[in-house]
């Protein structure tokens, strides 16, 4: 994801704040300092959340395992149909997947800015390209993206009017959700680009997404200091008490994770919908916390574009 108003041009900070991610409990400071680390494979792709959160199998405690340092700015992430964990670089244009060695291979490179992915049923990889303010799609087996769906706004840049941001997929009808970032809307649309439906409108500016397991579609609005539920009738619930919410996604218990970049928070924040206890499960050595995945064993993934470095957030418990 990307920031607004105080993410550019901070290359010295994040090289100040390269220490030790921690989460809660002990972490795993293994692999070289500029390289990339092995990891086990993934499970699966992220899993559909259970509609509430159960106490009893929430993690308590998780182990940080640093998979990527260096070589890359990592912003959005995704798991193909293999669980290799794809990542997007806005600042140089491409989207990478990262080997189950630690190896780094570019799939894609030229993208005008890639944010949001997805990886639909087929293995088609859907794109967020921020700056033209589209969708890109790239079939199994092909060399180049197209073009799917260009949005009704016009990327115009910080504050807060930067362009498409993250998306999201529905598993239940395989539609992507996409926040239109600079108009403040949310548009549901088929993966060809198709039957492009406004889901809801007024957000100051909606970027990552996720959906639960009851149909709701949550958006971080990161100038607007909160988490929106869009419910399946299209009524808005406002989540606040954040600072800036860049990405959502759901652990397998149903709980709520949410990335929050704001300055003096930076934070990976865990956030139970039916008590609204809220939780910082990873602070410590975040510059520019951006992307955020979660597999069917409930790890977590979190990219930091600024230290240039991805988290697995194992957990303990």
């Amino acid at each position: 994801m990307r920031a607004v108003g105080h993410r550019r041009g901070r290359a010295a900070a994040a090289a100040l704040a390269l220490a030790l991610m921690l989460a809660l409990g002990a972490c795993d400071a293994g692999g070289a300092p500029t390289s990339s680390i092995a990891r086990r494979p993934t499970a699966t792709a992220s899993p559909t959340a259970t509609p509430f959160p159960t106490a009893a199998s929430t993690p308590t405690r998780y182990t940080a395992r640093t998979l990527l340092q260096g070589g890359a700015r990592p912003d959005d992430l995704a798991f193909d149909l293999q669980g290799r964990l794809l990542f997007s670089d806005f600042y140089a244009g491409t989207v990478s997947r990262l080997e189950p060695d630690g190896a780094v291979t570019v799939l894609l490179r030229g993208l005008a800015g890639p944010e949001g992915l997805v990886v639909l049923p087929d293995g088609t990889l859907v794109i967020a390209e921020q700056r033209a303010n589209r969708i890109l799609a790239l079939a199994p087996g092909a060399a180049t993206p197209h073009a799917v769906r260009t949005l009704p706004g016009t990327s115009a840049g910080p504050p807060c009017k930067d362009g498409v941001d993250g998306i999201a997929i529905d598993q239940t009808n395989g539609t992507i959700i996409v926040p239109d970032s600079p108009t403040g809307d949310v548009y549901r649309m088929r993966p060809d680009g198709g039957g492009f439906a406004l889901l809801a409108s007024g957000i100051a500016r909606p970027v990552g997404a996720a959906m639960d397991g009851r149909g709701n579609v949550y958006v971080a609005d990161e100038c607007g200091g909160a988490v929106w539920r869009i419910a399946p009738d299209g009524a808005k619930t406002r989540l606040g008490g954040f600072s800036k919410p860049d990405d959502v996604a759901f652990d397998p218990q149903g709980n709520l994770l949410v990335i929050d970049l704001g300055i003096g928070v930076h934070a990976l924040i865990r956030v139970n919908l039916a008590t609204d206890q809220r939780e910082t499960l990873a602070r410590d050595g975040f510059a520019e916390p951006q992307g955020l995945a979660v597999d069917a064993r409930g790890d977590v993934f979190v990219s930091d574009d600024a230290s240039n470095r991805i988290v697995e957030y194992v957990p303990a418990s």
